[in-house]
């Protein structure tokens, strides 16, 4: 039995991907100029003129040798492609794609030019990437529904680099509508968490359209009750789960964490507020004694 190396079978199958998409790319220019030379665009005079070859960089790899064909009075021009294009516009939909993930348009730049060859300077994927802070500008000022069951505020410390790398603080609100689909309403940057900051996010919310809650669900963080009720006072207030779960870790040994968690969702999966309160006298009688023993 003869065994091929890994690469050699990716070389074989990133050729036959690219054979095949040749071969397709040219039925498909064989029958637009047919189409073409037929239409009353050829002109009367007008015959084929054999083909010229081309490169073209596509996703799926770069084709080379491509016939298009043409006629003689120089008439026909493809729909696949425009007559000096060189990509498919894959590598500009890369751009955005790797911006969106968090690269820097230095680090885009570098990466393309190592891996295809093209040079894209920082000043060009940051005028691709452009088309990003429009479509997200748009997005954060977006009109949202009157109405929602309940709002989850949240905030995330990321990495962000603003002369100096240092910690700031993601605001995420997210909404529960009345037919029980959740949406990210919006997210904001800035700073160190806050009641106040919290306020200008949900007087945000408030101007594009999210004008009666039921419930709000949000951590302990000190003034952002009073925040929310400025905003909502006719909504219920809630603690989130999971902040409250957290809040237990200092007092619980690591090695006890997955456990402990896992008997706690027996209490807020209870049924009802009676089923409840005895999951949870049955953990804390658990608990309570082993680490008494302790």
């Amino acid at each position: 039995m003869t065994i091929v190396p890994e690469n050699m079978l990716n070389n074989l199958f990133e050729n036959l991907v690219t054979e095949f998409v040749k071969d397709n790319l040219e039925s498909i220019l064989r029958a637009e100029i047919q189409a073409f030379m037929s239409s009353e665009d050829a002109g009367i005079r007008n015959s084929r003129n054999g083909y010229y070859t081309r490169n073209l960089h596509t996703r799926y790899g770069n084709i080379e040798d491509l016939e298009v064909p043409r006629d003689r009075q120089g008439l026909f021009q493809t729909q696949l492609f425009e007559p000096y294009q060189r990509r498919d516009g894959w590598l500009e939909e890369a751009v955005i794609q790797m911006y969106k993930s968090g690269m820097g348009t230095r680090d885009v730049a570098r990466f393309i030019e190592s891996m295809f060859g093209s040079h894209y300077s920082p000043t060009t994927v940051s005028n691709i990437t452009a088309t990003v802070l429009e479509d997200i500008h748009q997005w954060q000022k977006r009109p949202l529904q009157k109405r929602y069951s309940v709002i989850y505020l949240d905030g995330l410390y990321v990495k962000l680099k603003r002369g100096t790398v240092s910690g700031e603080v993601v605001y995420f609100a997210m909404g529960i509508d009345t037919e029980g689909h959740r949406q990210i309403l919006g997210f904001y940057v800035g700073g160190q968490e806050s009641a106040n900051g919290w306020r200008e996010v949900l007087k945000d919310l408030y101007d594009r359209g999210a004008q009666e809650v039921l419930l709000g669900v949000f951590d302990g963080l000190p003034g952002l009750d009073a925040a929310f009720k400025e905003v909502y006072p006719k909504a219920d207030v809630q603690h989130c789960v999971v902040h409250k779960v957290r809040s237990t870790f200092p007092k619980i040994r690591v090695q006890h964490r997955t456990e402990v968690i896992e008997d706690l969702k027996t209490v807020y999966n209870a049924a009802d507020e009676e089923l409840a309160r005895a999951a949870f006298d049955t953990v804390k009688a658990k608990w309570s004694k082993l680490y008494a023993k302790e």
